[in-house]
């Protein structure tokens, strides 16, 4: 019994000093932040009802103000183009969702610009946002890393098969 008990002072005196001997070993470095860059994109969305924004659920009412349907999700999948002509380059692509949650027509947007040619190749931004002219840009991957900024619309033309919408887009990122 006695020999028992010195042993655990001996292994607790021990185990003491190991912990006050080896303390956690790290080595501070500073830290160097990127410089932020600011960009300004210009661009066209071509949307064409049915094809490239399809109706994925409904709600079965309808406000009384609005021809619009309360409560729907529309799946989009629209090109980006250089200009407002049909024909004019394509740079990328918009795909997202979007939901027509108000009386008034208005939605909430989750879309990404995807961009998969010239120096954004590959590159993206993300938006989240109601569906205000000037919607919120909340991220982005490849060149727009940590993005942050406002994308403003302006529609160049609304029909029922047609929707054309001019972006310029100022985004910070790094």
């Amino acid at each position: 019994m006695k020999g028992t008990l010195m042993l655990s002072w001996i292994l607790i005196i021990c185990l003491s000093q190991v912990a006050v001997q080896s303390q956690y070993y790290s080595k501070s470095r500073p830290y160097h932040p990127r410089p932020p860059k600011v960009t300004n994109l210009h661009f066209f969305m071509h949307e064409h009802t049915g094809v490239t924004a399809v109706v994925v659920a409904q709600a079965n009412i309808t406000s009384n103000n609005s021809s619009v349907t309360f409560a729907t999700l529309v799946s989009v999948n629209d090109p980006l183009r250089t200009g407002p002509e049909p024909d004019s380059e394509v740079i990328g692509n918009v795909q997202g969702i979007s939901l027509l949650a108000g009386s008034n027509a208005s939605s909430t947007q989750y879309i990404e610009f995807g961009f998969n040619t010239g120096k954004f190749n590959g590159s993206s931004l993300s938006i989240f946002s109601r569906g205000e002219p000037g919607l919120a840009v909340v991220g982005g991957r490849g060149r727009f890393m940590m993005a942050k900024g406002i994308a403003i619309f302006n529609p160049i033309l609304i029909n029922a098969t047609n929707v054309i919408m001019e972006f310029n887009v100022t985004v910070i990122h790094y």
